[in-house]
């Protein structure tokens, strides 16, 4: 039974572990500007700072590299805090090695076949860095630019605001793309992202967030046993290529069936074309509730263990499940663990893969004098 939030968080005060309270009165940097520390500097000297914010319970450290979420502390049932994602502890390995740990994603998140569409009647060609596929953006994607960081206080909410401008022809990309993303911690402790851009040229966009979450902890082992529910009866099948074949697929009867809670492992492992393909889950859910104008609960995921609960609202139509398929044990968090195929997850808000490939799935195209909205939100329980 999932306990109410204020409860534990006060029984974690009482216990003498340090802890934001709900009502936004100060604790450490809870109700207060986010600070502010330098983390590391690029290879051409550029510095990469680091932003603290807590509030409500939540502690989130964001990087200016990629609108990285570096770490993001949640209690459990006994009021313990653990980071519930993955990264690491130096800007060095999140610019060679990172599998996107935490970043922002664009222009387009998930894949586009070939890395090539056509709009308007002109045939466009994008960094290709997944196999023959435009995977996330590109090869230097929005996860992989320096982003400009304000803070800001309002009322009990505290959060950020992360500017970036993606010049017209950028990995392929048509028109400059004006970029603002608000991360905001609010006095409940959840995490709400808020997305917007405009053009000067028609194009597509997909933004989304690359958290790997193990509400466990980060280092913890595999996710296979954490608990899964997700609003959709149907997905989008892809192929060798993990692009779309276009099918909206009914999910009963299949592993892919999370419309009623079950444990990640039950079915993974299964002999299912999809998954042998995938080796897992990596596939994007069709929303039952399509795309609505104000963010709609979509997912669940909880860890019996601790008792830690994500749920997931938003106004997008679609959600990539991951099953981190391809964490390999070589890479290291800041645990001082290495991360092994299944210790993480990604649950990510979306558009579909390789829509502007396929006409009949929502479109992305945004024009100049409209601007891109999204919005969603990650409530933590215990």
């Amino acid at each position: 039974m999932e306990l109410n939030r204020r409860t534990v968080i006060a029984g974690a005060a009482a216990a003498g572990i340090a802890a934001t309270t709900l009502g936004g009165t100060a604790h450490a940097t809870g109700g207060r500007k986010p600070v502010k520390t330098l983390f590391g500097k690029l290879a051409d000297g550029t510095k990469v700072y680091s932003w603290s914010l807590e509030n409500g319970g939540t502690r989130l450290k964001v990087l200016s590299w990629g609108g990285v979420v570096q770490s993001l502390e949640i209690p459990d049932r006994r009021g313990r805090y653990a980071n519930v994602s993955a990264g690491f502890d130096n800007l060095e390995d999140y610019v060679a090695k990172t599998p996107y740990f935490g970043a922002l994603i664009g222009r387009y998140g998930n894949r586009i076949g070939k890395g090539k569409f056509t709009l308007d009647g002109k045939n466009y060609q994008l960094s290709v860095n997944d196999g023959e596929q435009s995977l996330h953006g590109g090869a230097q994607g929005f996860d992989k630019r320096v982003w400009d960081v304000e803070p800001f206080v309002k009322g009990s909410d505290v959060g950020l605001y992360l500017y970036y401008t993606s010049v017209d022809g950028e990995m392929g990309y048509p028109g400059t793309l004006k970029t603002k993303v608000t991360y905001t911690l609010t006095r409940h402790g959840d995490w709400r992202i808020d997305y917007e851009a405009t053009t000067d040229k028609a194009t597509v966009v997909n933004l989304t967030s690359h958290v790997y979450w193990n509400l466990a902890g980060e280092g913890s082992g595999t996710i296979e046993d954490h608990e899964l529910q997700i609003a959709a009866s149907r997905y989008t099948p892809t192929d060798a290529g993990l692009i779309p074949t276009g099918e909206l697929a009914k999910v009963a009867g299949t592993p892919f069936d999370f419309s009623r809670t079950k444990p990640i492992g039950r079915d993974i492992r299964t002999s299912h074309p999809q998954l042998v393909t995938a080796k897992g889950f990596d596939h994007n859910w069709v929303l039952d509730k399509g795309i609505t104008a104000r963010p709609e609960h979509v997912a669940t995921l909880r860890d019996p263990a601790s008792g830690r609960t994500l749920k997931i609202a938003t106004n997008e139509p679609g959600l990539q499940f991951y099953s981190g398929n391809f964490l390999d044990g070589t890479l290291t968090g800041p645990s001082g663990r290495t991360y092994r195929q299944g210790d993480a997850l990604c649950l990510e808000t979306q558009h579909f893969p390789d829509s502007p490939n396929k006409p009949k799935f929502p479109s992305t195209v945004l024009r100049p004098g409209q601007t891109y909205r999204t919005t969603t939100i990650h409530t933590f329980g215990c």
